[in-house]
């Protein structure tokens, strides 16, 4: 992977943009929504992008996946117009990738090579780095196919690492396969820091609300309306890769902790996928998720299943879920008076502007009230001595009833089931 200045090596940094069109293929998203956000991936890692365009292809050639005429089409122009790098917006099979590249004499990654030098320029973490390095090595590895000129040459050395015969090809695989077995073992090794974290969190306790929708669909402008932080966000795909967490304090005065997470796409790289799982576990592991999404694009109830999908895969229930219709602000009066009328319907819907601000209370709002549905009243007795503990009760609960008599502070308290157990964890109060 390569860094944000050089993000595709040895690339002029101009670029073609193809999105295939299988004619007699599966009728998916919108062909030029598909391209515009194709363009947008490219754009993310500031590639110039020269000329975009979808192509229509009867069905997929198994050498090239474009058709023939369509590989002769762009040859003259590739040249003529000194293009770097030609972007499908397909999954190529690594024989596809190589045989365009060798009729086009330019470098060419598909989607899912798109994808991952976008990641590889936005991981700032040391586990984030992991991953994409894991996803990449996947990727590449599928990719060693037996056209390099080095391959006949003979590794030295004692011979106990690989021995005599070896070809490089050989070499690379076998030391991919090494990469990618020490790079498990060192993110199993952060999952098992991030499950202690989670642990930590437990008992400070405050509720989890994580952050998510498609990419660019304003999660992190939310982020820092909410917060007050300083989080990347910028009009662009895959602005953030890293989870951020800060915490935030609701109109009834409770403390929730939020978290802002990866974008997700369609047709995301299975590599990712596996790679990012632990990322994703902080979304199964919160109390409430909000789905921002773009209600402003053309294309946000597909990008909507996308996300919903993902979701479903992680075996997350709705009702942990609120909807935030962002970019109302980008609205035309008609249209934005029809989203409020639904929301006026559905409750777990708010609309709002993370630029303006716009409705932002109303979504604060309603995960206190999502919040509070799920308390329990319990009677707790607490030693009059144990400051921490009460102060602790008023903080993250509320007070129905307190009488105080002797030593002894009688209370009954509204609490959510897990403050509860966090309460007696930490405090252990002699009945209730």
């Amino acid at each position: 992977m390569t860094g944000e200045q050089d993000p595709i090596e040895g690339s002029t940094g101009r670029a073609l943009v193809l999105h295939p069109v299988v004619v007699d293929g599966a009728r998916g998203r919108d062909p030029q929504l598909r391209l515009e956000e194709a363009v947008g991936l490219a754009q993310a890692i500031e590639l110039d992008v020269v000329h975009a365009e979808t192509v229509r292809t009867k069905k997929v050639r198994p050498s090239t996946f474009l058709g023939k005429g369509a590989v002769d089409l762009f040859t003259g122009f590739i040249e003529a117009q000194e293009i770097g790098v030609v972007i499908v917006d397909a999954a190529l099979a690594p024989i596809q990738q190589r045989n365009l590249e060798r009729a086009w004499k330019t470098k060419v990654i598909d989607r899912t090579g798109l994808i991952l030098e976008i990641f590889g320029a936005r991981a700032r973490t040391h586990e984030g780095r992991l991953q994409v390095e894991l996803a990449a090595l996947n990727y590449q590895r599928s990719r060693l196919v037996r056209s390099w000129t080095h391959l006949e040459r003979q590794r030295g050395g004692l011979g106990f690492v690989g021995g005599p015969g070896e070809s490089q090809l050989e070499i690379d695989r076998r030391l991919i396969g090494e990469r990618i077995a020490r790079l498990r073992r060192e993110l199993d090794e952060v999952k098992r820091t991030r499950a202690l974290h989670r642990d930590a969190r437990r008992r400070v306790p405050y509720p989890v609300v994580a952050l998510v929708g498609y990419t660019n669909a304003g999660k992190s402008t939310l982020f820092n309306r909410l917060t007050n932080a300083r989080v990347m966000a910028r009009d662009m795909l895959f602005a953030t890769l890293d989870p951020t967490m800060r915490s935030l304090a609701l109109p009834s005065g409770r403390k929730v902790v939020l978290s802002d997470t990866v974008g997700f796409i369609s047709e995301l790289p299975t590599q990712l996928v596996a790679a990012f799982h632990a990322t994703l576990e902080e979304v199964s592991e919160a109390d409430i998720i909000v789905h921002v999404r773009d209600i402003s694009s053309p294309d946000s109830e597909a990008q909507k299943r996308d996300v919903e999908d993902v979701l479903a895969g992680l075996g997350l229930e709705e009702a942990r879920l609120i909807e935030a219709l962002n970019k109302i602000d980008l609205l035309g009066a008609d249209v934005r008076a029809a989203v409020e009328n639904r929301i006026a319907r559905e409750p777990d819907l708010v609309a709002l502007s993370a630029l303006t601000g716009t409705g932002c209370e109303g979504l604060l709002e309603k995960i206190d009230r999502r919040l509070s549905e799920s308390r329990q009243v319990v009677n707790l007795d607490v030693d009059l001595a144990d400051g921490a503990a009460l102060a602790w009760l008023y903080r993250h609960g509320e007070i129905l009833e307190r009488e105080d008599e002797g030593m002894e502070a009688h209370l009954v308290v509204a609490l959510d089931a897990a403050d509860e157990a966090r309460f007696r964890s930490q405090f252990r109060p002699r009945n209730g």
